[in-house]
């Protein structure tokens, strides 16, 4: 063989491993988002997939096992519907009543899901307040404050 047939295939080869492996190392991007009630009444049809679904978390139904690193809880939506959640991995910090949970993982068994990845994102209690309540003045008071002790400390 010539040395720049080999060159080309090499390089073919090379080229060909990397697609393969960031197709493999980023199973979020094949997968789909669901809300829970598409979830739950498809359940069985999605069971292969990668899913992105979130939810409230009910806090009194939290169960931490630090010695298995295994975290139990259950979401519920806005139509009632209730799915009990599986995570091998950390609990995150801010989990408690009206966080919005975020999981990525597959469903199992019946209003099951096994979650690879658990994020919250902050309840609508540190959301700003709507445009039309904004108050340029109160805004630019606030702006022209001299930093306090605790502000400088960060």
């Amino acid at each position: 063989m010539k040395k720049n047939t080999i060159v080309m295939l090499g390089g073919f080869i090379i080229a060909g491993a990397i697609v393969f492996l960031l197709m493999a190392a980023t199973p979020g991007s094949s997968g789909i988002e669901l809300t829970m009630n598409q979830l739950l009444e498809n359940q069985e049809k999605h069971k292969d997939d990668f899913v992105t679904v979130e939810g409230l978390l009910i806090e009194e139904s939290i169960k931490w096992n630090p010695d298995k690193i295994e975290l139990k809880f259950d979401l519920k939506d806005n139509k009632g519907n209730l799915m009990h959640v599986i995570h091998n991995g950390t609990r995150p910090d801010n989990f408690s009543e009206g966080v919005i949970v975020i999981l990525q993982g597959a469903p199992t068994k019946k209003d099951t899901f096994v979650a690879e990845t658990v994020k919250t994102r902050c309840p609508s209690k540190y959301e700003g307040e709507d445009i039309e309540n904004y108050d340029p003045e109160a805004h630019k008071k606030l702006l022209d404050q001299p930093p306090t002790e605790t502000d400088q400390a960060k």
